[in-house]
């Protein structure tokens, strides 16, 4: 889970935050974040962690390199 700590830690200092800031604005108690380096996160947190950041949470849990959120594609019956 190192990596997912490594790829928060990379966002938050790309919007000038620190770990403890960023706990902070998501009221999450102090060292939660840093506890990731060796805990595995709760689904819920990665979702929170990711819509703050508007990224996907595979590309937190270190699954993709790509950030953006996969846009839904709705197709019609016939193909369109």
């Amino acid at each position: 889970m190192f990596q997912t700590f490594d790829r928060i830690k990379e966002l938050a200092k790309k919007q000038g935050l620190s770990i403890n800031l960023l706990e902070e604005k998501l009221g999450y108690s102090r060292n939660t974040i840093y506890n990731l380096k060796n805990s595995k996160p709760s689904t819920e947190r990665i979702s929170e962690i990711a819509d703050y950041f508007n990224v996907s949470t595979d590309y937190l849990l270190g699954r993709t390199d790509n950030p953006s959120i996969a846009k839904e594609t709705v197709t019609t019956a016939d193909g369109r």
